[in-house]
């Protein structure tokens, strides 16, 4: 991987972001007026006046209204039935609910002059003096750094865990008495035993060592969510250097036969902890224990479903309205669920209520944030009538690699494809595995393709996906989950890329929050409420390891 272009030092990684409870707490959600944007829309109905009082919610949430505010990038005039009517958006009356696919005049989700931060983006040539800067700071910021060795890591008596391989890491679960942490273990430039005959005829394929400018991105945008209720927790970073003890081994050995079990095909990407070497490097960020990832979680009521779901959907919606954030890469192995606190059966007095929300206990963490996108907003000045414009977002260039959307390995590829159609069409049809073959192909608007505008669809494809999922998993009593899925039939229709042309859909997590809110599922009170109670992962925001 090439380095960071342009971004700053990672040395207050982890320092709060200084916002209001407010602003943390997502106050003005279900009345946070929409942001500039054209609507892909096919209709002759004039513009309708937006309304501004949430008392209106409730008598306007059946009422819809067709925008014509723009004309669609797509040739409409060549549809036929059903066809003519997609890429509509779902506006009622408050423009809550809606479906919007956030594009600005000229189709895509920012001004195409911002200034951009790609992750993973070559350098050129006459950068080179630059690079080496970037080297002497990074090897400045290590040497301020812990360093460790695995025993430090892991001592006899301390329980490790192989949890996860993540972009760029594998993630271990560490317990010891003074709590419980995720470490993500990212190998750095330096040297390892090369692979044995055996290890050769297995299909081991090494993925590649980093530098630490790889993974600043990713740091940032991790620094970033650290306030953001359902984001995880930081805690510390160190570097570990040296050979591997036995239950390192052992637990990386047992983790890959489990993921063999469950996809035999699968090739294993990382080295095997027994080829460390003395010199061997790892960059280690330390971050509070999230609990079970979604994938090897057992749902067994619906009030997890419901707890699942719209915990998924509130995180999201905040980090879009805070850092304009989407994840892009939100599968079961990237979703952790925690028992916070024990299970509550609803009110008796509140039989007739329509929330659903917060009886499980349950409480879930976001994860990985490799290949994600953000960006910082701007702190309002009073002081000046100009403000300075924001900071420049930080986005993985996923055009580096295109194998990840002509993989059919795995039902989450579909998701994939899904996001690069929608940069490439400007709409939700799904592109097929042959269409991606060209990096940076053109769109609609004969222009590259790119990943740094904000685009917040792609977090409405995940959670569409996280939908799917859970209900597909559901090992509890069947007439709970038919009940489930028939009270979301409606909201499913809006998330599913895949309905009937005549359905419109969520253009973004904070529509679908204003849906659930607007439904009833979720209280404004349950969106305000402290969530200095919610304990957000066990053993504090300390480290763990002692070194």
């Amino acid at each position: 991987m090439s380095r960071t272009a342009g971004t700053s030092s990672v040395r207050k990684y982890g320092k709060p972001i200084r916002k209001t409870r407010a602003e943390m707490l997502f106050a003005e959600l279900p009345g946070s007026p929409p942001q500039a944007t054209v609507v892909i829309v096919i209709s002759d109905d004039e513009d309708e006046e937006e309304e501004d009082a949430i008392s209106k919610v409730a008598e306007q949430l059946g009422s819809t209204a067709l925008r014509d505010d723009s004309e669609p990038p797509l040739a409409a005039k060549e549809r036929e039935g059903d066809d003519a009517d997609y890429g509509k958006s779902l506006t009622p009356a408050l423009d809550s609910a809606i479906t919007r696919l956030s594009l600005d005049e000229s189709g895509s989700g920012t001004s195409c002059n911002d200034s951009v931060v790609i992750i993973d983006s070559d350098q050129d040539d006459d950068a080179e003096a630059e690079d080496d800067d970037d080297d002497d700071d990074e090897e400045e910021e290590e040497a301020s750094l812990r360093i460790l060795a695995w025993d430090d890591v892991c001592p006899p008596g301390d329980r490790i865990e192989k949890i996860a391989e993540a972009s760029y890491a594998e993630v271990y679960r560490i317990t010891n008495e003074r709590g419980t942490s995720i470490i993500k273990v990212v190998r750095l430039e330096s040297p390892i035993k090369a692979q044995t005959k055996a290890q050769a005829r297995s299909g081991l394929v090494d993925e590649e060592p980093h530098s630490e400018a790889d993974l600043q991105g990713e740091l940032l945008i991790s620094e970033w969510l650290a306030d953001i209720p359902g984001f995880v927790v930081y805690k510390e970073r160190y570097v570990v250097r040296g050979r591997a003890p036995k239950a390192l081994l052992e637990t990386h050995q047992v983790f890959h036969r489990r993921m063999k079990r469950k996809d035999p095909d699968r090739l294993q990407y990382y080295p095997s902890p027994s080829r460390y070497l003395d010199e061997t490097r790892f960059l280690v960020v330390e971050l509070g224990d999230a609990g079970t990832a979604l994938e090897d979680f057992s749902c067994t009521s619906a009030g997890q479903l419901w707890d699942i779901f719209l915990h998924t959907a509130i995180a999201l919606a905040r980090a879009e309205e805070l850092i304009r954030f989407e994840h892009r890469d939100l599968h079961e192995g990237n979703l952790c669920i925690r028992q916070a606190r024990p299970a509550k059966p609803k009110p008796i007095d509140d039989d007739d209520s329509p929330c659903q929300f917060g009886y499980s206990g349950l409480e879930i963490t976001i994860l990985d944030y490799g290949l994600s996108r953000a960006q910082q907003q701007q702190e309002e000045d009073s002081s000046t009538s100009s403000p300075p414009p924001p900071p420049p977002p930080i986005a993985y260039d996923l055009e580096k690699d295109l194998s990840i959307f002509t993989s059919t390995h795995a039902p989450q590829c579909r998701v994939y494809r899904h996001m690069r159609s929608f940069l490439l069409r400007h709409d939700r049809v799904h592109l097929a595995p042959e269409h991606h073959h060209t990096p940076y192909d053109l769109d609609v608007l004969d222009r590259p393709l790119s990943w740094t505008p904000h685009y917040p669809y792609t977090n409405v494809l995940w959670l569409a996906y996280i939908y799917r999922y859970i209900i597909e998993h559901f090992t509890g009593d069947k007439a709970e989950l038919l009940a489930f899925r028939k009270m979301t039939r409606e909201m499913a229709r809006h998330l599913d890329p895949e309905a009937p042309r005549r359905w419109l859909s969520f253009g973004s997590a904070v529509d679908v929050v204003r849906f659930v809110v607007e439904a009833g599922w979720v209280t404004e009170a349950q969106l305000m409420e402290d969530d200095d109670e919610r304990g957000r992962g066990r053993g504090g925001n300390e480290s763990i390891i002692a070194g």
